[in-house]
Protein backbone atom coordinates (compact mmCIF):
# COMPACT_ATOMS: atom_id res chain seq x y z
CA UNK A 1 0.00 0.00 0.00
CA UNK A 2 1.14 3.40 -0.72
CA UNK A 3 2.79 5.57 2.46
CA UNK A 4 4.04 8.95 2.03
CA UNK A 5 5.65 11.12 4.04
CA UNK A 6 6.25 15.01 3.63
CA UNK A 7 10.07 15.21 4.77
CA UNK A 8 10.06 18.86 3.54
CA UNK A 9 7.89 21.07 1.98
CA UNK A 10 10.14 24.09 1.76
CA UNK A 11 11.84 25.32 -1.48
CA UNK A 12 15.66 26.42 -1.81
CA UNK A 13 16.79 27.94 1.87
CA UNK A 14 13.80 26.53 3.68
CA UNK A 15 11.65 28.62 5.92
CA UNK A 16 12.69 30.81 7.81
CA UNK A 17 15.57 31.01 5.37
CA UNK A 18 18.81 31.92 7.44
CA UNK A 19 19.62 35.17 5.97
CA UNK A 20 15.40 36.70 5.63
CA UNK A 21 14.35 39.17 7.64
CA UNK A 22 11.54 38.87 5.52
CA UNK A 23 7.60 38.84 7.42
CA UNK A 24 7.14 35.38 7.37
CA UNK A 25 10.41 34.38 7.97
CA UNK A 26 10.33 36.54 11.53
CA UNK A 27 6.99 35.14 12.13
CA UNK A 28 8.57 31.27 11.90
CA UNK A 29 11.49 32.14 14.12
CA UNK A 30 9.06 33.87 16.71
CA UNK A 31 6.82 30.41 16.12
CA UNK A 32 3.63 32.40 15.47
CA UNK A 33 1.19 31.69 12.30
CA UNK A 34 3.79 30.17 10.36
CA UNK A 35 5.58 26.85 10.93
CA UNK A 36 9.14 26.25 9.87
CA UNK A 37 9.98 24.13 6.82
CA UNK A 38 13.04 22.20 5.06
CA UNK A 39 13.86 21.88 1.73
CA UNK A 40 11.58 19.87 -0.50
CA UNK A 41 11.50 15.96 -0.46
CA UNK A 42 9.59 13.17 0.26
CA UNK A 43 10.02 9.74 1.42
CA UNK A 44 7.53 6.79 0.17
CA UNK A 45 7.23 3.01 0.58
CA UNK A 46 4.64 0.41 -0.36
CA UNK A 47 4.76 -1.28 2.63
CA UNK A 48 5.68 1.26 5.53
CA UNK A 49 9.00 0.07 6.15
CA UNK A 50 11.33 0.02 3.40
CA UNK A 51 11.30 3.52 1.68
CA UNK A 52 12.45 5.37 -1.48
CA UNK A 53 13.52 9.55 -1.43
CA UNK A 54 12.21 11.34 -3.62
CA UNK A 55 15.18 14.54 -3.87
CA UNK A 56 17.56 15.11 -1.38
CA UNK A 57 17.50 18.28 0.34
CA UNK A 58 20.22 19.65 1.89
CA UNK A 59 18.34 19.51 5.71
CA UNK A 60 18.58 15.45 5.00
CA UNK A 61 20.25 14.70 7.81
CA UNK A 62 17.65 16.48 10.26
CA UNK A 63 14.73 15.44 8.13
CA UNK A 64 15.94 11.42 8.90
CA UNK A 65 16.01 12.41 12.81
CA UNK A 66 13.10 14.28 13.02
CA UNK A 67 11.08 10.60 10.80
CA UNK A 68 11.31 7.88 13.01
CA UNK A 69 9.89 5.51 9.77
CA UNK A 70 13.44 6.34 8.62
CA UNK A 71 15.55 4.88 11.99
CA UNK A 72 17.76 2.12 11.48
CA UNK A 73 16.68 -0.89 14.28
CA UNK A 74 18.37 -3.84 14.81
CA UNK A 75 21.74 -3.74 13.23
CA UNK A 76 25.03 -1.74 14.40
CA UNK A 77 24.44 -0.11 10.68
CA UNK A 78 21.76 0.09 8.49
CA UNK A 79 19.37 2.18 6.95
CA UNK A 80 15.12 1.19 5.49
CA UNK A 81 15.60 3.40 3.18
CA UNK A 82 16.47 1.76 -0.21
CA UNK A 83 16.74 4.31 -2.51
CA UNK A 84 16.73 8.10 -3.83
CA UNK A 85 15.24 9.57 -6.57
CA UNK A 86 16.47 12.41 -8.25
CA UNK A 87 13.50 15.22 -10.24
CA UNK A 88 16.36 16.92 -11.41
CA UNK A 89 20.02 18.00 -10.63
CA UNK A 90 18.95 21.16 -8.55
CA UNK A 91 21.49 22.03 -5.40
CA UNK A 92 18.20 22.01 -2.95
CA UNK A 93 17.67 18.39 -4.75
CA UNK A 94 20.85 17.14 -4.30
CA UNK A 95 22.99 17.84 -1.95
CA UNK A 96 21.87 15.58 0.71
CA UNK A 97 23.01 12.97 -1.14
CA UNK A 98 26.42 13.90 0.41
CA UNK A 99 24.73 13.17 3.96
CA UNK A 100 24.49 9.78 2.30
CA UNK A 101 28.09 8.89 1.86
CA UNK A 102 28.94 6.73 4.91
CA UNK A 103 28.92 3.27 2.89
CA UNK A 104 25.51 2.65 3.06
CA UNK A 105 24.01 1.04 -0.18
CA UNK A 106 21.14 2.14 -2.08
CA UNK A 107 20.01 3.08 -5.45
CA UNK A 108 20.47 6.27 -7.18
CA UNK A 109 17.96 7.05 -10.01
CA UNK A 110 17.67 10.30 -12.37
CA UNK A 111 17.75 11.08 -15.55
CA UNK A 112 20.60 11.13 -18.09
CA UNK A 113 21.00 14.86 -17.59
CA UNK A 114 20.74 14.93 -13.77
CA UNK A 115 23.55 11.90 -13.35
CA UNK A 116 25.54 13.58 -16.06
CA UNK A 117 26.02 16.65 -13.69
CA UNK A 118 26.22 14.10 -10.89
CA UNK A 119 29.26 12.81 -12.70
CA UNK A 120 30.80 16.26 -13.40
CA UNK A 121 30.72 17.01 -9.52
CA UNK A 122 33.70 15.18 -8.30
CA UNK A 123 32.35 15.65 -5.00
CA UNK A 124 29.66 13.35 -5.63
CA UNK A 125 32.56 10.39 -6.12
CA UNK A 126 32.09 10.11 -2.19
CA UNK A 127 29.17 8.33 -2.88
CA UNK A 128 30.60 5.07 -3.60
CA UNK A 129 30.17 3.68 -7.00
CA UNK A 130 30.31 -0.05 -6.33
CA UNK A 131 27.82 -0.20 -3.88
CA UNK A 132 25.54 3.04 -4.96
CA UNK A 133 24.57 2.04 -8.44
CA UNK A 134 23.96 4.94 -10.48
CA UNK A 135 20.92 3.83 -12.45
CA UNK A 136 19.25 6.19 -16.11
CA UNK A 137 16.10 6.81 -15.46
CA UNK A 138 13.97 6.43 -19.35
CA UNK A 139 11.13 8.81 -19.45
CA UNK A 140 7.78 7.17 -20.19
CA UNK A 141 8.86 3.72 -19.17
CA UNK A 142 7.49 2.37 -15.49
CA UNK A 143 10.16 0.44 -14.40
CA UNK A 144 9.81 -1.85 -10.97
CA UNK A 145 10.95 -0.04 -7.45
CA UNK A 146 13.49 -2.75 -6.42
CA UNK A 147 14.91 -3.27 -2.59
CA UNK A 148 18.28 -3.02 -2.09
CA UNK A 149 18.53 -7.36 -2.03
CA UNK A 150 16.61 -7.15 -5.46
CA UNK A 151 13.10 -7.82 -4.45
CA UNK A 152 9.96 -6.43 -5.47
CA UNK A 153 9.33 -3.12 -3.40
CA UNK A 154 5.76 -3.20 -4.78
CA UNK A 155 6.23 -0.34 -6.35
CA UNK A 156 6.34 1.15 -9.98
CA UNK A 157 7.99 4.25 -11.13
CA UNK A 158 7.32 6.43 -13.87
CA UNK A 159 9.44 9.46 -15.17
CA UNK A 160 7.99 12.37 -17.17
CA UNK A 161 9.55 15.22 -18.34
CA UNK A 162 7.66 18.44 -17.31
CA UNK A 163 8.83 21.93 -18.76
CA UNK A 164 11.66 23.64 -16.64
CA UNK A 165 15.19 24.62 -16.95
CA UNK A 166 19.01 23.37 -16.44
CA UNK A 167 19.82 24.06 -12.35
CA UNK A 168 20.97 27.32 -11.77
CA UNK A 169 24.71 26.22 -11.50
CA UNK A 170 24.59 24.74 -15.20
CA UNK A 171 22.27 27.73 -17.29
CA UNK A 172 25.33 28.49 -19.27
CA UNK A 173 25.10 25.00 -20.84
CA UNK A 174 21.31 25.18 -21.64
CA UNK A 175 18.45 23.33 -20.70
CA UNK A 176 18.03 19.93 -21.50
CA UNK A 177 14.62 18.63 -22.07
CA UNK A 178 15.07 16.07 -19.35
CA UNK A 179 16.64 18.59 -16.83
CA UNK A 180 13.36 18.39 -15.00
CA UNK A 181 10.93 15.64 -14.25
CA UNK A 182 7.96 14.83 -12.68
CA UNK A 183 7.91 11.26 -10.91
CA UNK A 184 4.59 8.87 -10.62
CA UNK A 185 4.95 6.15 -7.77
CA UNK A 186 2.03 3.43 -8.19
CA UNK A 187 1.24 0.38 -5.86
CA UNK A 188 -0.83 -1.03 -8.65
CA UNK A 189 -3.94 0.52 -7.10
CA UNK A 190 -3.00 4.17 -6.05
CA UNK A 191 -0.77 6.32 -7.51
CA UNK A 192 0.89 9.84 -6.82
CA UNK A 193 2.57 12.32 -8.58
CA UNK A 194 5.61 14.42 -7.50
CA UNK A 195 6.14 17.56 -9.33
CA UNK A 196 8.05 19.88 -7.18
CA UNK A 197 9.12 21.93 -10.59
CA UNK A 198 7.36 23.21 -13.41
CA UNK A 199 7.23 26.22 -15.47
CA UNK A 200 3.99 25.37 -17.05
CA UNK A 201 1.12 23.07 -16.65
CA UNK A 202 0.71 21.30 -20.03
CA UNK A 203 -2.24 19.53 -21.01
CA UNK A 204 -0.52 16.26 -20.85
CA UNK A 205 0.33 16.97 -17.34
CA UNK A 206 -3.35 17.91 -16.09
CA UNK A 207 -4.34 14.71 -17.81
CA UNK A 208 -1.66 12.52 -15.78
CA UNK A 209 -2.83 14.78 -13.01
CA UNK A 210 -6.75 13.78 -13.36
CA UNK A 211 -5.70 10.00 -13.03
CA UNK A 212 -3.90 10.41 -10.08
CA UNK A 213 -4.95 9.83 -6.07
CA UNK A 214 -2.24 12.33 -4.90
CA UNK A 215 -0.43 15.04 -6.56
CA UNK A 216 2.73 17.19 -4.82
CA UNK A 217 3.40 19.64 -6.78
CA UNK A 218 4.96 22.67 -7.40
CA UNK A 219 4.15 26.22 -5.02
CA UNK A 220 7.12 28.25 -4.82
CA UNK A 221 5.51 31.95 -5.32
CA UNK A 222 2.18 32.76 -5.29
CA UNK A 223 2.26 35.65 -7.88
CA UNK A 224 5.44 35.50 -10.61
CA UNK A 225 6.71 39.11 -9.59
CA UNK A 226 6.38 38.12 -5.57
CA UNK A 227 9.97 38.41 -5.12
CA UNK A 228 10.62 41.46 -7.30
CA UNK A 229 7.85 43.09 -5.62
CA UNK A 230 9.34 41.93 -1.74
CA UNK A 231 12.47 43.37 -2.66
CA UNK A 232 14.12 39.57 -2.07
CA UNK A 233 15.24 38.59 -5.80
CA UNK A 234 15.17 40.68 -8.97
CA UNK A 235 14.00 37.12 -10.42
CA UNK A 236 10.73 36.40 -11.25
CA UNK A 237 9.24 32.74 -11.42
CA UNK A 238 8.90 32.08 -14.58
CA UNK A 239 12.90 33.04 -15.01
CA UNK A 240 13.45 30.51 -12.13
CA UNK A 241 11.13 27.90 -13.61
CA UNK A 242 8.25 27.75 -11.80
CA UNK A 243 4.85 29.01 -12.42
CA UNK A 244 3.22 30.52 -9.86
CA UNK A 245 0.05 29.50 -7.70
CA UNK A 246 -2.40 32.45 -8.28
CA UNK A 247 -1.57 33.41 -11.93
CA UNK A 248 -3.88 32.05 -14.83
CA UNK A 249 -1.23 29.99 -15.86
CA UNK A 250 -0.82 28.27 -12.24
CA UNK A 251 -1.89 25.21 -10.47
CA UNK A 252 -5.11 26.69 -8.61
CA UNK A 253 -6.68 27.32 -12.10
CA UNK A 254 -4.85 24.99 -14.18
CA UNK A 255 -5.95 21.77 -12.00
CA UNK A 256 -8.89 23.35 -10.93
CA UNK A 257 -11.41 20.74 -12.96
CA UNK A 258 -8.77 17.78 -11.46
CA UNK A 259 -10.75 16.69 -8.82
CA UNK A 260 -9.67 13.32 -7.76
CA UNK A 261 -6.18 13.70 -6.60
CA UNK A 262 -5.63 14.91 -3.38
CA UNK A 263 -3.37 18.25 -3.86
CA UNK A 264 -0.69 19.31 -1.61
CA UNK A 265 1.84 22.34 -2.10
CA UNK A 266 5.80 21.82 -1.76
CA UNK A 267 8.53 23.67 -2.62
CA UNK A 268 7.13 26.62 -1.04
CA UNK A 269 9.40 29.62 -1.08
CA UNK A 270 9.81 31.77 2.39
CA UNK A 271 8.22 34.45 0.33
CA UNK A 272 4.67 32.83 -0.23
CA UNK A 273 1.55 34.05 1.94
CA UNK A 274 0.50 30.75 1.86
CA UNK A 275 2.59 30.05 5.09
CA UNK A 276 0.95 32.12 6.75
CA UNK A 277 -1.94 30.85 8.68
CA UNK A 278 -4.22 33.57 8.48
CA UNK A 279 -3.22 34.90 5.39
CA UNK A 280 -5.94 35.07 2.91
CA UNK A 281 -4.19 33.38 0.42
CA UNK A 282 -3.81 30.29 2.29
CA UNK A 283 -7.57 30.58 2.98
CA UNK A 284 -7.86 30.95 -1.16
CA UNK A 285 -5.42 28.03 -1.83
CA UNK A 286 -6.89 25.82 0.79
CA UNK A 287 -11.28 26.82 -0.10
CA UNK A 288 -9.85 25.77 -4.04
CA UNK A 289 -9.14 22.26 -2.17
CA UNK A 290 -4.97 22.09 -1.60
CA UNK A 291 -3.50 21.42 1.65
CA UNK A 292 -0.16 23.29 2.20
CA UNK A 293 2.69 21.12 2.64
CA UNK A 294 4.22 20.61 5.87
CA UNK A 295 7.03 18.80 7.40
CA UNK A 296 6.02 15.28 8.79
CA UNK A 297 2.64 15.03 7.04
CA UNK A 298 2.46 11.28 7.02
CA UNK A 299 -0.63 10.07 4.02
CA UNK A 300 -1.67 6.72 5.12
CA UNK A 301 -3.62 4.42 1.90
CA UNK A 302 -6.95 5.08 3.44
CA UNK A 303 -5.97 8.66 3.20
CA UNK A 304 -5.54 8.34 -0.58
CA UNK A 305 -8.58 9.47 -2.66
CA UNK A 306 -10.67 6.35 -4.55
Amino acid sequence: MLNVIILGAGAGGGFPQWNSAAPGCLLAREGRKASPRTQASLAVSGDGTHWFLLNASPDLRQQILATPALHQTGAARGTPIQGVILAGAEIDAITGLLTMREREPFTLMGSPSTLAQLDRNPIFEALDRTIIPRIAITEGTPVPLLLKDGTPSGLTLEAFTVPGKAPLYAEAEGTNADDTLGLSISDGQKTMLFVPGCAEITQALKDRASRADLLFFDGTLWQDDEMIRTGLSPKSGHRMGHVSINENDGPLRQFAACTRPKKFFVHINNSNPILLEDSPQRQAAEQAGWVIGEDGMRIQPDEVSS
